[in-house]
Order: structure tokens, then sequence, then C-alpha cells
């Protein structure tokens, strides 16, 4: 037997027996098990719609995909994430998560599997956590608490790919005076969740990204103010002229089903490609404005409106404006319905957001109409 066969072996004996040792009853002598300290979660984003996306008035359609997919035109039925979590606590201090998530990819034609979420915790106190792994950065999730309606759109950063939700790091976080105010910062790879981080002298980087965000919460007021610098995952040794940084700020009122919010970002140099490029560099900045109210229990209304300058710099007669509006149903503690109508605008080039690319030589239009939906378990 080969050498990595006995390696494999024992490996797998060794997890064999812990399992039975569990199996068999090595408790802590309460009656409890490994499996009472651990729970599995799951969350779906879904929704039945008709896209309609025109590149300067015509019907845009893909026509080298390999799938015969076409660039966002006609009717389906989407899964935009499935999340499956689990989460386990070794002690009162030390707790872990894993968090999967699946979506398609379009170069592919096929779903993808990728962890999202994957970390070791030590809740030393309210206002020390430690996360080591993938988790969620300081402020797209932050951000998507504060909407409400992330299964409808991505936040403001994220949906113009000015920022992201988790990356592989180490984060510090933590609250004072009772949750009245919060601190978040993370250092990370810089390349997202997806980037893989391999070990070894692979996906090696001159530094780590620096993310953060403080904010405060009193009687339903939020307030947050956050920032990014780093070079976004550039490979160590490839040399870089600009380093990317973001400004973020919110400015939100949620209380007895009302929601109102305000988020800004000013970002320079938020792209690897020109983070790597000698020149000028570009910036972006961009505004949005949210609202939803329950106007009954299971009934509300909302609507957003986002207008973002991409390539200010480079291309300053560039704008990409966005807006929704609809009426949720939502009948249960974990599921929510909405009736929506989506529309994104671009003009003086194209755009690449969460609706895919959009634009064209003068202008290019994203519409879409269905039912978008959230459940968890």
């Amino acid at each position: 037997m080969t050498k990595l066969g006995k390696m494999i072996l024992v490996a797998g004996a060794a997890n064999l027996a812990i399992f039975a040792a569990s199996a068999a009853g090595a408790q802590d002598g309460t009656g409890r098990g490994w499996w009472d300290s651990t729970s599995i979660s799951g969350r779906m984003y879904f929704d039945v719609s008709n896209i309609e996306n025109k590149v300067d008035g015509v019907k845009s359609r893909a026509a080298t995909a390999p799938n015969g997919a076409t660039s966002g035109n006609g009717a389906n039925f989407d899964i935009k994430r499935f999340y499956v979590g689990i989460d386990h606590d070794f002690s009162s201090v030390f707790s872990a998560n894993v968090t999967t998530d699946v979506t398609y990819d379009s170069s592919a034609g096929a779903s993808q599997l990728y962890l999202k979420k994957a970390y070791l915790q030590a809740r030393i106190d309210p206002a020390l956590v430690v996360r080591f792994g993938a988790a969620d950065l300081p402020w797209v999730p932050y951000a998507e608490a504060i909407y409400g309606y992330r299964y409808l759109e991505n936040t403001l950063i994220d949906r113009v790919k000015a920022g992201t939700s988790s990356d592989w790091g180490v984060h510090v976080l933590g609250s004072f005076f009772d949750g009245l105010l919060n601190y978040d910062f993370a250092a990370v790879n810089g390349g997202g969740y997806k980037k893989f981080p391999g070990g070894g002298n692979l996906n090696r980087f001159a530094q780590f990204d620096i993310e953060g965000r403080v904010s405060a919460v009193y009687r339903g007021f939020n307030l947050a103010v956050g920032g990014y610098t780093g070079k976004l995952a550039t490979p160590y040794g490839v040399t870089t002229h600009h380093t990317a940084e973001r400004l973020d700020v919110m400015a939100a009122y949620v209380a007895g089903g009302l929601r109102l919010g305000v988020e800004y970002f000013d970002a320079t140099d938020y792209s690897a490609a020109l983070v790597a490029a000698s020149g000028p560099g570009d910036s972006a900045h961009g505004i949005s404005g949210f609202g939803s109210y329950f106007f009954l229990p299971e009934w509300g209304v909302f609507g957003r409106y986002d207008r973002v300058d991409p390539n200010a710099k480079s291309a300053p007669t560039r704008r990409d404006a966005y807006y929704t509006f609809g009426i949720t149903w939502h009948p249960t503690q974990i599921v929510d319905f909405s009736l929506a109508y989506k529309h994104e605008q671009v003009s003086h080039g194209t755009v690449s957001t969460s609706n895919g690319s959009i634009g064209g030589v003068a202008k290019g239009a994203y519409s879409e109409i269905g039912l978008f939906g959230d459940f968890q378990f």
C-alpha cells in the first residue's frame, strides 16, 4: 500500500472512531451530545419574472453563449441564492459556522457551489468577538439588514460591484451600551468569498485589505460610517499604481413597520483592472434612497431609487439609474412575497451590475416585473 493510501486509511479510521464515540453516547454527563449544540438553517431567494433588456433600443441577445442563453430577456423561474448554514457551539466562547451558497454560472451554463462563510468564532465579550475565516464583511450585510429587501435586489455598492458581502481573513466586531454603539473591522484577502484561499504558496497577496464600520442605533434611528482600502487581491509581485478606497455612509429610521433610509458611497479605483494599471485611475460615487411601510401586519409597500456615476473620471457622462417599487405579503415569520417592478438605465456606455451588463453606445434599459420571494428554515 502506498504512503498516501495509508494516510487516508488512518484519517478515515480516526474520523470513524470520533463519530462512533459520539453516537455511542460520549456525552457531557447531562444526556446531551454534540448534536444538541448544532443547528442547520437555510434560505432561498427566488422569483417568477419577465425581463426586457434593450441595448440602444434593441433587445439584446448573446450570440456566442455556450448554453444558448440570451442576455437577460424572457420569462423564467429563477433561484437567485440558496444558502445552507451549519452552526455549532463548542463552548460558551467558541463556535463555528459553515454556510454554502449556490448560484448560477452563466459562463459554464451550470450551478456552482461556494463557501459563503466558514469561520471559527471566539465570543470573548459582547464588546469583543473575533472570527477567523470567511465571514460577513462590515458594510454590505449591515446595509442589507437595514434595507430589508435583499431578496429583491442587492444593496447599493453590492449592486454596482463596488463591494461584496463576505471575504476570507480576520474579523473583529462588538457592541457597547446594550447595542447602542457597534463596530466591525476586518483584515481580508480582498478577493471576496469566491476566491478560495488555497494555502501554501497559492493566492498570495502583497498585503491585507481593510474594511471597517462604526454604527449607532437609538430608538429606531441608525447612523453608520464605514470604509475600505486595499489592493483587491492583486497577486504578490504585480506592480500596482493605485489603491482601491471606498467611503460609506448610511442614515435610516427603522421602527413600527416603517423603514426610511439613504446610503451613499464614494469609491476610488475600486476595480482590479484599474488598481493594476498606470494612469490617472478612476472614481465612482452614488446614492440610494429607500423606504417601506407595513400598513397591516401582513401587507406592506416599498420603493427605492439609486443614482450612480460609475466612472466619474474616465467616462464622466456615464450614468446608472435604478428604481423599484411594489407590494409585499408577509404571511409568516419566515416567508415573504413581493410583487415588484424593477427598472435600470445606463447611458453613454455599459455597466456591470447585479442585473447583468446594461447599457449601449447611447443607452441601455433593463426592466423586470414579477413575483419575488424569500423563505427561511
